[in-house]
């Protein structure tokens, strides 16, 4: 079989700006993607397609919100499986409409996902991630004394929801994506890193209140399912050191031993580039040959290793 892509689209990636966040203009902006995806999928890969959800979550949420004297509030775990199946509906029609046009006969499937994560891990114990809407600090504290979320400020820009973030530790459908993917299929999962979900002593999944960096599930499929090249695609064309500083430059090509030592230097911020790396250098380690970080204009020139930044053992 052909080598197999797996390319993990970051969600605000789907989303070009302020002024664009309609639903029109978020299947917009997966077409530009799918398009560059598209030539992909040409050359003969097998291609799996990830993809984040942080501000599609954030939408529903405020939704819910809004709403919340007329309509039950959504559960987060729902909120994430409702963004993998409206954004994985807007890959999925894009990339067959792009295949299309150019008489590729190969069907593209999206897959509602669940990722398993430990009950105990310690991510449950002191949740971090922000989800949701802004909020006063008054209506901040009514959650937290009604609803019992946890709260806090986020960056100083207000009060937030907070969440836990746990790793991934097994995707539950990775043998049906894989029979997919052998099918020939291009397959769109483990949307916003997988619905988060525990197991019971008696092994029933049941769904809990996090959500997952899409970036750690993305790399733990891609080298699951034996891939050789993962791709992170994101609102940058390179990594970056001394990101936002005068002192700014691009990297090209840097080792797990380079990378490494970055990360030890407290060089990638954490809400932003480090889990791209750390992922990174989890999918290498476990045996995938590369790893290239860019945006999605840059796809087909960066797996030619024209682009992007590349990792490599």
């Amino acid at each position: 079989m052909e080598d197999l892509v797996v390319i993990a689209v970051g969600g605000n990636a789907l989303i070009r700006d302020t002024r664009h966040m309609t639903v029109l203009d978020q299947y917009r902006a997966a077409g530009q993607t799918s398009h560059h995806i598209a030539a992909i999928v040409r050359r003969g890969h097998r291609v799996l397609i990830t993809h984040g959800n942080g501000p599609q979550v954030g939408f529903i949420l405020l939704r819910s919100e809004i709403a919340k004297d007329t309509l039950h509030r959504v559960p987060l775990s729902s909120c994430v499986a409702d963004t993998q199946g409206a954004i994985g509906f807007q890959m999925e029609q894009t990339l067959a409409n792009e295949l299309h046009r150019t008489d590729v006969d190969r069907t593209v499937v999206a897959v509602v996902t669940q990722a398993v994560v430990d009950a105990n891990d310690p991510a449950f114990g002191d949740p971090r991630k922000p989800v949701g809407p802004f909020l006063s600090r008054e209506e901040a504290e009514k959650h937290r004394d009604s609803d019992g979320w946890v709260v806090g400020e986020d960056a100083g820009r207000g009060w937030r929801r907070m969440v836990a973030s746990p790793r991934p530790l097994e995707i539950v459908e990775e043998s049906a994506i894989g029979t997919l993917l052998e099918s020939g299929s291009v397959v769109i999962a483990a949307g916003g890193g997988g619905v988060p979900v525990t197991r019971d002593a008696d092994g029933c999944l049941r769904a809990c209140d996090a959500v997952i960096d899409k970036d750690f599930t993305s790399a733990l499929l891609a080298g699951r399912l034996g891939a050789d090249v993962l791709i992170i695609a994101t609102k940058v064309g390179h990594v970056a050191l001394g990101f936002g500083t005068e002192h700014q430059r691009p990297i090209e090509r840097m080792t797990v031993a380079e990378a490494e030592s970055y990360l030890a230097g407290g060089e990638f911020a954490v809400g932003s580039m480090r889990p791209k790396i750390e992922a990174s250098l989890e999918f290498l380690r476990a045996g995938g040959k590369r790893v290239i970080i860019t945006c999605p204009e840059d796809l087909v020139d960066a797996i030619d290793g024209r682009a992007g930044t590349e990792i490599a053992a």
